[in-house]
């Protein structure tokens, strides 16, 4: 869906001409042909690298100890920081680079994005207009968008055109774009004409197979689809547990797969050994969601005591995309999006704030996550700015966009902190973020896996 997820998709006129497209869609297989567009997506060349480097730094965030260490040295062979200690000579062979007069934290990590997707906007049709080979080449922009603002990481929850997520992770790995690590969905599990559905254009069965592939009314086409998902390479299973705010007809509060449902697709995902998130709104639909086993939960919007409560009894993850809110109502207000996502909007922002200000207070388990793709690609650091303001230190800000997140990826062993064996993905800034967070809206230098991004 776009699903956002909070939100999904505006409205828009559906015409013969589209509804032609849509049935030729039918007429070709999906993966091959994205399986092509991967090895074609050659837009950026891949940034070579020092075999070791010697980066000197003003200050260092040690997010693990939740401290700031000043003039440290990080050693780095290859792709992998080898050493952190107080600087020295340059080792024998390796380049130095001065970061002396800046800040430096951990490559971000987003776990809440939409870069394979034709973007936000008033056309509801937009999706289906946009061809999966559009769709795949729109996201490695936004792909090099995101990881130019120092996301080296991203949890990719779901697009409209199923398996282009897929691609254009493969194309990133392969080298052929450059972009964040990517953990993909593939699809949406979801109900038929449920949150994760493009609704309001054509009859639901006449969208393309692509736009249906997690279409599941029953536990067993649940867990069927979550099998389908991951033969095709899926890192996680993304479910709709309510209505989302952007699709036509369904509401943020209501409950949509069941609680049978989503322990289907739980226990498909686990044995063979993968996680599922859901998209849940209302209180009833979260809750169904922790009883059944998910590892984290997406927007929370509507979570009340009982449900925060759970989920800290749990260990459940809450990713909460408090930013975005304003930003729908500015710009949705503006460009006159249609006025059942605006009621929804208003209905879940200021709400949904309350639930994260009770669930830092509580100790709950919280990593960073904005729904990228309703606003603007490129622009997720606005977030740290609203963590802070609704209950969050600038430490606890910045820790859940690094070792949080990679806690819930379950990759903390090799993202999110700047020590020996990680992967050498750091991002610099002039500042210090812990006294002004939004330093970090800007970044000065970004590595990735060793390599000089910016």
């Amino acid at each position: 869906m776009r699903v956002w997820c909070r939100y999904a998709e505006p409205g828009a006129v559906h015409n013969r001409k589209t509804l032609n497209q849509v049935q030729d869609d039918r007429k070709f297989a999906i993966r091959p042909r994205l399986i092509f567009l991967a090895a074609l997506l050659t837009l950026t060349p891949t940034p070579l690298f020092a075999t070791d480097l010697y980066i000197a730094t003003g200050k260092l965030v040690d997010v693990r100890a939740g401290t700031v260490l000043t003039d440290q040295c990080i050693s780095i062979t290859d792709d992998r920081i080898m050493a952190v200690a107080p600087c020295g000579a340059t080792p024998k062979g390796a380049k130095r680079l001065e970061w002396s007069a800046l800040t430096v934290l951990p490559g971000l990590i987003d776990l809440h994005t939409h870069l394979a997707d034709a973007g936000q906007s008033a056309d509801l049709a937009l999706p289906i207009k946009t061809s999966p080979a559009a769709t795949a080449l729109i996201g490695a922009h936004n792909a090099r968008l995101t990881l130019e603002a120092g996301f080296t990481t991203v949890r990719d929850v779901g697009t409209y055109r199923g398996l282009t997520d897929i691609a254009l992770r493969d194309a990133i790995n392969a080298g052929h774009v450059a972009g964040p690590r990517m953990f993909v969905a593939g699809a949406y599990i979801t109900l038929p004409k449920g949150g994760g559905e493009l609704n309001g254009v054509v009859a639901n069965e006449e969208l393309p197979a692509d736009m249906r592939l997690g279409i599941a009314s029953t536990p067993q086409e649940a867990a069927a689809k979550t099998t389908l998902l991951m033969e095709q390479g899926a890192d996680f299973i993304k479910t709709i547990a309510t209505g989302a705010v952007l699709a036509i007809g369904t509401e943020p509060g209501e409950p949509e797969l069941s609680e049978a449902q989503l322990r289907a697709v739980v226990q498909a995902a686990k044995a063979k050994g993968k996680f599922v998130t859901a998209h849940a709104h209302g209180a009833v639909g979260i809750k169904n969601a922790i009883r059944a086993g998910v590892r984290s939960i997406e927007h929370a919007s509507l979570i009340d005591d009982e449900a925060l409560k759970m989920a800290k009894a749990s260990g459940t993850w809450l990713v909460m995309d408090i930013y975005n809110g304003d930003y729908i109502d500015d710009i949705g207000t503006r460009e006159k999006w249609p006025e059942e996502y605006l009621r929804k909007n208003r209905e879940t922002t200021d709400v949904q704030r309350i639930g994260f200000t009770k669930a830092v207070k509580m100790g709950a388990k919280l990593a960073y996550g904005t729904d990228s793709g309703v606003y603007p690609h490129g622009q997720n650091a606005k977030q740290f700015a609203y963590m802070v303001r609704y209950g969050m230190t600038p430490m606890q800000a910045i820790q859940s966009a690094t070792i949080r997140a990679a806690e819930l990826l379950g990759k903390d062993d090799a993202l999110g902190s700047i020590a020996p064996g990680r992967f050498a993905d750091l991002v610099a800034v002039n500042g210090d973020p812990l006294s002004d967070i939004r330093v970090l809206e800007n970044v000065t230098h970004v590595m990735q896996g060793g390599n000089t991004v910016r």
